[in-house]
């Protein structure tokens, strides 16, 4: 190696751990989380329809991120008396009952009732299962994802 393409590989190297270093203090202060609160009160929530085709009456929202398009944290409202066939979700989800009773079945076994505080981790991928809410109150929970929310209905006999 010349003299000259020393010196110009030393400058790249010098340039490159400047720039990979700004690059991870970005990444960690991103990581950090903001550095002042966020409120939102109740009454300030922007509640959207999820699917009125699919999932009618079933309502949306979002605290962060955006549950169409990838990770996200939200409430999700089913109305009394809801109930949607077996299906299966993309992605794993954390879920926090807020209100109401919740009822899940996986499929061939015994449904499961989860009321006001109750927790649940359901897997994404094949978990086949049905959903529903006990007619005697809405049942409004907080779901949390890495993914996108996803619905997709098990064809009959498969």
């Amino acid at each position: 190696m010349t003299p000259r393409n020393v010196v110009a590989f030393s400058i790249s190297l010098i340039l490159a751990a400047s720039v990979l270093a700004q690059a991870s203090r970005a990444n960690t202060s991103q990581k950090a989380g903001p550095s002042q609160p966020i409120f939102m009160p109740a009454a300030d929530l922007k509640w959207t329809d999820l699917d009125p085709t699919g999932a009618p009456g079933v309502q949306v929202a979002d605290l962060w991120g955006n549950h169409a398009k990838g990770a996200f944290g939200a409430y999700l409202k089913l109305p009394a008396g809801f109930a949607t066939p077996l299906h299966t979700h993309t992605h794993a989800m954390k879920v926090i009952f807020l209100s109401g009773t919740y009822i899940q079945a996986p499929e061939s076994k015994p449904a499961v009732r989860l009321g006001p505080g109750s927790y649940m981790m359901q897997p994404g991928g094949n978990y086949r299962h049905t959903t529903s809410c006990d007619k005697s109150a809405d049942c409004v929970f907080f779901v949390e994802s890495t993914g996108a929310f996803d619905l997709k209905p098990v064809a009959a006999g498969k």
